[in-house]
This record gives structure tokens, sequence and C-alpha cells, in this order.
């Protein structure tokens, strides 16, 4: 009697073993691509990155260059705004529009007059 509830005991144990360690992921690479997809970090950099191609995609989005500004998001805005320029010939940067002509001359109007940078 005692030897079967032994076994019965070790039979269970045995089972549950099984069941956890065939819980752990068979391949390293999948967990990690699922561990990646389900981060925050990721959603919050997608956010970023849909938020950067609106910006890109519309010169009439203003862009502001502020002085407390890092320099990685300095040279991101100032890539965005010269990006700008060269596609749709025109881009708001602090709240003035700026133009660039044919000849690749950047100026802004200033009381109705052109006024070369």
């Amino acid at each position: 009697m005692y030897i079967f509830i032994i076994f019965l005991i070790l039979g269970v144990m045995f089972l549950v073993y099984k069941k956890i360690k065939s819980k752990k992921p068979k391949n390293l690479k999948l967990d990690k691509f699922k561990n990646k997809l389900q981060s925050t970090q990721t959603n919050i950099e997608r956010i970023f990155l849909r938020e950067e191609e609106k910006t890109f995609s519309n010169p009439n989005i203003n862009i502001y260059i502020g002085i407390y500004d890092n320099e990685e998001n300095i040279n991101r805005k100032s890539n965005i705004h010269r990006a700008r320029l060269s596609k749709f010939k025109k881009s708001k940067l602090n709240g003035e529009m700026i133009f660039q002509d044919d000849q690749q001359r950047i100026y802004k109007f200033n009381n109705g007059k052109k006024v070369y940078l």
C-alpha cells in the first residue's frame, strides 16, 4: 500500500515536471522576437516613428527646436526639415514657413518680401 502511494506521488511529480519543462521555449530566437514585439519600449518607438512619418509627409506641421533639446533630437529634427525643404520646397520651422527656390536658395517672407537666409 505504501509502495503504491510512493509510486503515485512520484508519477504526479514526474507529470508536473514534464508539464513545466514543456512550457520552456524551444526556439530562443522566436521567444526573443515575441518579447520584443510585446515590449512597451518597442511600442513607444513605433509611436515616435509614426509621428515622425506624419511630420515628414506634411510641410505645414511645425518643427520646434528648443534650447533644451539634446544634440540627437536637434539633428533628427533638422534632417526632417531639410528633407521637407528638398521634397516640398517649403517647411515650417519654429513657427516660420521657410521656402527653397529652384537655385537651392533658402528664403522666408517678411512683410510680403523675400528675405534670403
